[in-house]
């Protein structure tokens, strides 16, 4: 559905894409057959800015200069929307560094009014949500189809291109196959990806609403509860059209596998753990001076003074290179929290007055997330409280996250455990050098050494009063281990650093993903 391959393209909304690009590039690099399916987004996700009031709002301009980095394939598929015929053009993005992802495009003048399936990711409602997974599913598989390309496993990377697998039941149908036979014979030819343990992020549907939209594609009702269960669930049908699944880090296939355990007929749910693309994300100054022995910390203050030029240029904040500075970017969903540290005001009020704690935060709230938007005006409030200590960056893209994931000293990340599926943003973080402090969710259970690599805060802890204990812990490790530790042992940091990158560069990469990916599902495949 998405895809983050750098800022000018705006055809991502976050973790998810930024994955899947990661996905590609890894695979270039290191000589795997991958290559991907997704949408042109004519007007992408949200430009997320900030109002006058300090309100978040939606922007979506048009990306024409999109087709500059795209070559024309000749290639036009059909689907049905509705009972209308809609024809998607098949383009190829044009680059040297990373496998090849085709992109379905609808903005086209005989496909009339629905032009738009392929304008805005993750906008409107149900409808426009179907339709778009018709293109992505059953156009995907025809565009496929059309290019002459091979396939040998077929990787539904989340739940959005589950109606690929009506597709290619369809086809096997078609061969002479029955319903039962043609759906073994799928499954043994498809892996899938859950990513998420939050349940709106498990899209459901009413039938009657996917009958009416053609997500049918030809199969009975009574086929299609088989593959979704009654009303249709896109994860369960990832699960159940997959002959092997996964969840994104060892602590989120516990959950997974603890979440669907009432789906009949699913697939073994494993775990393999999310990794990052290293020449996109790592800065090569810092990892030159960990491979050499240098000093890191020259050279994390370069990028640290690089963050907070950019920090004064964007927003007129002044922050100062020589304090403590924390990052915190992700989507702003109140599972994650980003208020937490601010919940005990009497107590961190004076280290941002004095400046002894600094903090940028960053992240988008998704369009129709209230909520979410609520979390960012309060932190833009509180940013104009503290000016020169509190920062928000607005409209999240990896600009930033490049530059706040090599530029802080902490990286800051408090879900709501057992919420957090993977983090890679972490990841990033921790193979720059900068020291995490996390709840031990998602990935941070298997990298975290606590006082050695970064630090974990809440001891895993689940049950009642978990955000009260959370924070308590929060302060508890921030104030009286990482404040002292920067303010008064800086070899220690400097070791902490240099620890950070050799715990994680290579077993949090996307290489030892892709290898956990061929070795754990896609050679198990027929």
């Amino acid at each position: 559905m998405e895809y983050g391959i750098n800022s000018n393209l705006r055809i991502y909304a976050g973790g998810l894409g930024i994955l899947a690009g990661d996905i590609l590039k890894t695979a270039h690099e290191y000589d795997y057959p991958i290559f991907g399916i997704g949408m042109l987004w004519l007007e992408g996700y949200t430009k997320q800015l900030i109002d006058e009031n300090g309100r978040p709002y939606d922007k979506y301009p048009i990306n024409e200069y999109i087709y500059d980095y795209l070559e024309d394939t000749d290639v036009k598929v059909n689907i049905k929307v509705k009972g209308k015929n809609i024809k998607l053009k098949v383009w190829k993005l044009k680059t040297d560094y990373m496998n090849p992802l085709y992109l379905l495009d609808s903005n086209l003048e005989e496909n009339g009014k629905y032009d738009w399936i392929t304008k805005r990711l993750y906008a409107w409602g149900e409808e426009e949500r179907i339709a778009q997974e018709i293109a992505l599913g059953i156009g995907g598989i025809r565009a496929i189809r059309a290019l002459d390309l091979d396939v040998d496993v077929y990787h539904f990377n989340e739940g959005h291109a589950v109606f690929a697998g009506t597709e290619i039941i369809n086809e096997k149908m078609n061969k002479g196959l029955d319903f039962a036979q043609a759906l073994t014979a799928t499954q043994n030819k498809v892996v899938f990806t859950t990513h998420t343990p939050v349940k709106k992020g498990n899209e459901e549907h009413e039938h009657s609403l996917l009958k009416s939209m053609g997500a049918y594609n030809g199969l009975t009702k009574k086929q299609m509860i088989k593959i979704g269960n009654d009303p249709f669930g896109n994860t369960v049908a990832g699960l159940k059209l997959a002959k092997i699944s996964n969840g994104v880090a060892q602590l989120h296939g516990v959950t997974a596998r603890q979440m669907w355990e009432h789906i009949e007929g699913k697939s073994p749910i494993k775990a393999i753990t999310n990794g990052i693309h290293r020449k996109t994300w790592v800065d090569s100054r810092i990892y030159k001076a960990f491979e050499d022995g240098d000093d890191l910390l020259p050279i994390h203050q370069q990028l640290k003074s690089e963050l907070i030029n950019y920090v004064k240029d964007k927003t007129n904040s002044q922050l100062d290179n020589d304090k403590l500075l924390i990052g915190f970017a992700r989507r702003a969903a109140p599972y994650k929290r980003a208020n937490l540290i601010f919940r005990k005001m009497d107590l961190v009020d004076p280290y941002l007055r004095e400046g002894k704690i600094q903090i940028i935060f960053s992240g988008k709230a998704h369009p129709l997330d209230d909520k979410g938007k609520d979390l960012v005006e309060e932190i833009v409030k509180i940013s104009k409280k503290y000016p020169n200590s509190v920062v928000f960056l607005e409209d999240y893209d990896m600009e930033i996250a490049k530059m706040m994931t090599r530029g802080v000293d902490v990286w800051l990340n408090n879900p709501r455990r057992p919420k957090e599926a993977s983090g890679t943003s972490g990841m990033k973080s921790a193979m720059n050098g900068v020291l995490n402090l996390s709840i031990l969710d998602g990935w941070w259970p298997e990298a975290c050494q606590h006082g050695m690599n970064g630090w974990q805060f809440g001891d895993g802890y689940m049950g009642d009063n978990q955000d009260k204990h959370d924070l308590d812990s929060l302060y508890r490790v921030l104030l009286k281990e990482v404040l002292p530790t920067y303010y008064d042992h800086k070899a220690k940091w400097e070791e902490m650093m240099n620890n950070s990158i050799e715990s994680t560069y290579e077993d949090f990469s996307a290489r030892k993903m892709l290898e956990n990916y061929y070795l754990k599902m896609y050679r198990k495949i027929k």
